[in-house]
């Protein structure tokens, strides 16, 4: 597919109609909780917007092998509730110890410690019932392989592992490598679950998956080295989130180890990386190939 293909498809208006969707899945999915302020907690941070590049991704990736996507829409609902819950937690004081989020106050800024965590733990369970007793009509065998999947992504293998290690490295010297599992684990992880399991449950065959896996590996990488790269050149009110925490942290980055212009060419190399692998199905592949040409050129 040319570029003038991509850039003729009006990504603008497709990222608009399909957060509208997911808001209102969203939305939808939280029911009577008790006590009502967990209820109040928990939909504080899963409503409080934000791009849904996750759960879009899952949609995307399966609309490429169904030619529908409604069936994925209980999965990419537990794949932003995941990350809702990592959110919640990694701005505790006891983690990143922020006070800001999407442009308000973080969820135990207004609810308290205790509660911020249930609020996450909550979610977290819910997700993982959201895929296994809210998605009808797809078989038990696909609704495991994405259990399995998350279950990776959510624990030690993943977005925890990847926190704790993240922990371990402040102020301390860090090199590309540690730098680089860092994000693969704690961003990377579920942003490559998120076309994963959007692949699983359109019944995607393996030579299609292994090539979504590439693409959703190179895409998680160039996500957050284009944050790092935020975090030093935006503000927070731009971001919606507390611009430079990194550097007070004292975290090292990829402009800390390499420079603005030297990070953001590392994140085209991902993103053409990412568009190459694709190339095979480039006809039905236009959300997916513009989604990353989004990640790099986003300013927010």
């Amino acid at each position: 597919m040319s570029e003038a293909v991509i850039s003729s498809f009006d990504f603008a208006a497709y990222l608009a109609k399909e957060k509208i969707r997911v808001e209102a899945a969203l939305d939808a999915s939280l029911g009577p909780e008790r006590p009502k302020q967990l209820r109040e907690a928990m939909r504080y941070s899963l409503l409080a917007g934000g791009k849904r590049l996750r759960p879009i991704l899952c949609l995307a990736a399966c609309e490429l092998i169904a030619g529908e996507s409604e069936t994925a829409l209980p999965t990419a609902v537990a794949i932003e509730m995941i990350h809702t819950m990592s959110l919640i937690h990694d701005d505790l004081p006891s983690m990143d110890n922020d006070d800001l989020r999407r442009g308000r106050p973080t969820n135990h800024k207004v609810y308290g410690d205790a509660l911020a965590i249930l609020a996450g733990d909550a979610l977290l369970t819910r997700a993982f019932e959201m895929v296994s007793l809210r998605s009808p009509g797809i078989s038990a065998e696909r609704l495991i392989k994405v259990v399995g999947e998350l279950s990776l992504v959510a624990g030690a293998p993943g977005l925890v592992g990847g926190q704790v290690a993240d922990l371990e490295c402040e102020g301390k010297d860090v090199d590309i490598d540690t730098l680089e599992y860092i994000h693969i684990h704690k961003t990377g992880a579920l942003l490559k679950a998120s076309v994963v399991c959007g692949a699983l449950i359109g019944g995607a065959k393996d030579d299609l998956l292994d090539a979504l896996r590439t693409y959703a590996e190179a895409i998680g990488l160039a996500f957050q080295i284009i944050d790092d790269i935020l975090d030093v050149t935006s503000s927070s009110e731009v971001l919606g989130k507390t611009a430079g925490k990194d550097l007070i942290a004292d975290k090292t980055t990829y402009p800390k180890l390499l420079g603005v212009d030297e990070s953001r060419q590392r994140a085209k190399v991902l993103i053409e990386k990412a568009k190459s692998v694709l190339e095979p199905w480039e006809d039905d592949a236009t959300p997916l190939l513009a989604l990353a040409d989004y990640i790099i050129s986003r300013d927010r």
